[in-house]
């Protein structure tokens, strides 16, 4: 059945890692004097501890890691990091309330960016490091960054990381996974220091410019600031651009561009070519729309929307403006990027383009065979032909995402939440948005407005939209825990 004292020493490597982590926050914490610092002294004690208990209980597990337990490994890394991530929040007495703390470390490590702390400024620099952090080591994935730097301690991890990666297609650029991942994360360190590097140089403090890397690469959308508007200068705000666009691209794609020089290959990508045609469409439509019903002028127009744009087809959710107030027409077609996301293989949320794309392709061979009944229309993406199984994959992926929508929509409204509100808590959760048209959820609403309750169910629709709902959902079926 299930293997759970190899679980249970995969778990207890991992937990070393996280208090690894935790460590690194004492340094932001000896730099600033604040009276963080045994906060953090205590939760990697605490980690650490556990961990040693877990890898003892596992020190005679076979190494042998069925399917089944690699979705029960992952799913529970990523539940098992957010309960010891929300220790400093808890000791610090930043955030007082067991529920409030979970949800918060969860909305980091899924990148979702949705905080029930109102008064982000009045954290300690070693918290606002350790919520950027949580962010950025969750941006590719907790169980995919172990295979990279320790690969020996996930036994089995192709199969954890078929459980953990996100996309309908896995693309490969080296034999061996270990080594692959090596190379996506090192593109991904590569792409957090360029961006800190640039924001320090225009201005920014560094600490500042370090956490809001993080936040940016990772798409987590988390500030050092109230609210989640970027206030800057102009030049970070086109820089923030830059390198959102950049960590929604496939980072194998961005591998064979930079690396390999094969430049061809992002030029004849179809998802990046869907990926970007949406967002010159969708910044067009709306600038056209500030331009002529709010008076911006071009400039501004195009910075702000292009800026929204970005930010919420790669499900970053940072803002530079209060886009609540626009026109409601730019709330659907926000809305609609949200939805979608950015590339499959990147560090973003949402149904992705290559999706969407092949719904589209699905959708025009089904109108021709209306006209053509006889005719063989294989779906292709990319010169490949995608089998019917993992068509059938999509179709129903497609179904689970609209009713785990529909039903978060049902349910926040049941609560007394209007339906604006309601709908935007269901995208921002799924997708791994966090933030809704304005600097909260919605008009006059924060996150920490909602009841227990519902940050629990919110933290579980979290992880369910990080690990793309399958391998979360199969958990929770008769067949998954049957002897046979």
């Amino acid at each position: 059945m299930i293997n759970w004292k190899l679980i249970a020493k995969i778990l207890g490597s991992l937990l070393y890692l996280e208090a690894f982590f935790m460590a690194l926050c004492l340094v932001m914490a000896a730099v600033y004097g604040e009276n963080d610092l045994l906060v953090f002294v205590a939760s990697a004690c605490l980690t650490g501890a556990v961990a040693s208990l877990l890898r003892f209980l596992g020190h005679d597990a076979e190494n042998a890691l069925s399917r089944r337990d690699a979705y029960v490994v992952v799913t529970l890394v990523w539940v098992v990091f957010s309960l010891f991530g929300m220790v400093p929040f808890l000791i610090s007495g930043s955030v007082t309330n067991l529920s409030s703390a979970f949800f918060e470390t969860m909305s980091g490590f899924t990148t979702t960016g949705a905080t029930v702390i109102d008064d982000v400024e009045a954290l300690s620099h070693g918290l606002l490091f350790w919520r950027s952090l949580m962010q950025w080591i969750g941006g590719l994935g907790i169980v995919f960054f172990t295979i990279a730097v320790l690969p020996s301690m996930v036994g089995g991890s192709v199969k954890v990381f078929a459980a953990e990666a996100t996309g309908p297609m896995r693309s490969k650029m080296h034999p061996r996974l270990s080594t692959n991942a090596k190379w996506i994360w090192s593109i991904y360190l590569l792409l957090t220091v360029a961006c800190g590097v640039s924001f320090w140089a225009c201005g920014m403090d560094w600490f500042d410019a370090t956490n809001y890397s993080m936040s940016t690469t990772a798409t987590g959308g988390f500030s050092t600031h109230n609210g989640s508007v970027f206030l800057a200068s102009p030049t970070i705000e086109y820089l923030a651009i830059l390198f959102q666009f950049l960590a929604g691209i496939n980072f194998t794609l961005l591998y064979l561009t930079f690396f390999k020089l094969r430049f061809s290959a992002i030029v004849r990508n179809s998802e990046f070519k869907l990926y970007v045609a949406t967002i010159i469409v969708a910044t067009a439509w709306i600038m056209y729309l500030l331009i002529t019903r709010m008076g911006y002028d071009v400039e501004e127009a195009l910075r702000s929307s292009l800026f929204q744009v970005v930010s919420f087809i790669t499900t970053t959710g940072l803002s530079n403006t209060d886009a609540g107030m626009w026109p409601h027409i730019t709330w659907v077609i926000l809305g609609v990027l949200m939805f979608m996301g950015a590339c499959a293989g990147s560090t973003t949320g949402g149904f992705k383009s290559i999706r969407v794309l092949m719904l589209l392709r699905v959708l025009r061979n089904e109108f021709y065979h209306i006209l053509h009944p006889n005719a063989v229309l294989p779906v292709r993406v990319g010169g490949q032909a995608i089998p019917q199984s993992r068509l059938v994959t999509l179709l129903a992926f497609f179904l689970l995402y609209v009713i785990m929508l529909l039903f978060t929509t049902v349910v926040m409204a049941l609560s007394g939440i209007d339906i604006t509100n309601a709908l935007t808590i269901g995208f921002s959760l799924m997708s791994n948005v966090g933030a809704g048209l304005d600097t909260n959820i919605g008009p006059q609403m924060s996150w920490a407005d909602l009841s227990d309750g519902l940050k629990w169910l919110c933290s579980l629709l979290m992880l369910v939209g990080r690990l793309e709902i399958m391998a979360v959902l199969v958990l929770f079926t008769r067949s998954f825990w049957k002897q046979n």
